[in-house]
């Protein structure tokens, strides 16, 4: 709206409110005895003096206004979550979300269900760190004991982040649920040069600011490999007084899968625990072998010696003896099966079966399901099924963002007041849906959600014993 247009609405409002009814006033008396004096209009004089008011609150409700879009997206606070995924939060006055960024590809992994963080823009802080972290949890990076999340809080007023620090930190213990991972809170003072530092490494400055203690305690280390390092590697290595370079969880991996005779291709289920703080500071390596089981290693953590474990271990049948063609080439096998170019994958797993590594793949379109199995040395699809979806989706399919939403709605709570919020794609009995499942108050909630209209289809509720 323009000044004009505001100062006319404004003279128009105060018309009603004071209007120029002198005549009326006049009609509405009655004349008494005595002397007579003849009341004359100053409508003018009034009127101007009405434009003048109105224009004066023009200028003030637009200038305010002005204000107030700008106090909306002002940032005064710098919110960073780091595992190994590293995610930004730019937040206002009022603690609302102004923009979220995943720094580096796991991140983006992170945000996939939040359309890459955009869903979580004008939301409150603290309902943006509880999805955040349930999708962390959910995606696997908080879940063992040595796990830990680090949140960051950077603002010119310490107080202010103190006060948000602290409350994000018990909202992210919240969002854990059963997860034993630990939370690691800071605040930030800002520092051009660090900011530099992070964004050349696609890090946030929080964890810029953790590595800067790292180096405090060794200046033989480098910035550019500590921000290689998870938070709990970081958090572990501070504590033992930082003494060398780990050598990272990657490498403790393939340091073990060497000793046993395999390559990391040949290994499943695999998992690595830092324990860094320990003596001898060392990493722990469990994988899966055909034909043997889950074998466990402990790899020492700056020279990569495997201190135990078994070693030369021959799997039952030979392992992937042809190498393999990777996710994204057995996803292009089954598209191409399938004759689709594009599909939305809700499961892509590497997985052995009688010896033999195999891509075992879900996906549907809006109209139909489909269930592959690829060879994952030759991409020959081992395995299809196709299930069509009853009427399809009307060419829909409302996402996954919408059909939490549905299912918060129905049961009256907001995102900020449940945990182990988690939403999945489904296909029951021909029909698209997503089932979403979430805690709140001591109950356990069961929805499933019309993936095409967003409808109630079944809900359940019970006490979380």
């Amino acid at each position: 709206m323009t000044n004009d247009q505001m100062e006319r609405r404004l003279s128009a409002a105060l018309d009603k409110t004071a209007p120029d009814d002198v005549d009326g006033v006049l009609s509405r008396c009655t004349e008494r005895k005595g002397t007579v004096v003849p009341m004359k209009k100053k409508n003018n004089r009034m009127k101007k003096w009405m434009q003048a008011v109105a224009a004066c609150l023009a200028v003030l409700l637009l200038g305010g206004g002005g204000l107030l879009v700008q106090q909306a997206h002002a940032v005064t606070s710098v919110v960073s979550l780091d595992v190994n995924p590293s995610i930004e939060l730019r937040v206002n006055s009022r603690e609302k979300v102004v923009s979220c960024q995943a720094l580096n590809q796991e991140a983006q992994a992170v945000l996939e269900d939040m359309d890459g963080g955009r869903d979580l823009k004008g939301v409150k802080a603290d309902v943006a760190v509880n999805a955040i972290v349930g999708s962390l949890v959910r995606c696997g990076y908080l879940d063992s004991l040595s796990s830990a999340i680090l949140i960051s809080v950077e603002d010119k007023d310490q107080a202010r982040a103190q006060r948000l620090q602290q409350e994000l930190t018990n909202v992210a213990g919240g969002a854990l649920g059963n997860s034993q991972a630990a939370v690691l809170s800071q605040t930030v003072q800002q520092d051009k040069e660090l900011e530099k530092q992070a964004k050349a490494n696609n890090i946030s400055t929080g964890k810029a600011a953790l590595i800067r203690q790292a180096m405090a305690l060794n200046g033989s280390l480098t910035f550019e490999g500590l921000a290689q390092l998870s938070v709990e590697e970081l958090r572990d290595l501070i504590e033992a007084g930082a003494p060398g370079m780990p050598i990272g969880m990657q490498a403790a991996l393939e340091a073990a899968a060497q000793y046993a005779g395999l390559t990391t291709a040949d290994i499943t289920d695999a998992d690595v625990d830092p324990e860094l703080d320990e003596t001898p500071a060392h990493y722990e390596v469990e994988f899966q072998v055909p034909g043997k089981g889950e074998l466990e290693y402990k790899v020492e953590a700056y020279t990569g010696q495997v201190l135990t474990g078994q070693a030369n271990v021959q799997p039952s049948t030979p392992v992937n003896p042809s190498g393999d063609i990777g996710m994204e080439a057995a996803k292009s096998a089954a598209l191409k099966h399938a004759g689709l170019s594009t599909a939305v994958f809700t499961k892509a797993e590497r997985d052995y079966d009688d010896g033999r590594l195999e891509y075992e793949l879900e996906f549907h379109t809006d109209s139909a399901a489909y269930e592959v199995t690829v060879d994952a040395a030759t991409g020959r699809v081992l395995d299809y099924e196709k299930e069509n979806l009853r009427g399809g989706t009307g060419g829909t399919d409302i996402g996954a963002q919408a059909a939490k939403a549905a299912a918060l709605k129905h049961a009256g709570l907001s995102e900020g007041q449940v945990q182990q919020l988690q939403v999945e794609w489904d296909n029951e009995n021909g029909r698209a849906v997503y089932e979403v499942e979430f805690k709140s108050g001591g109950m356990e909630y069961d929805y499933v959600i019309d993936a095409a209209t967003g409808a109630v289809l079944d809900h359940e509720t019970e006490r979380d014993d």
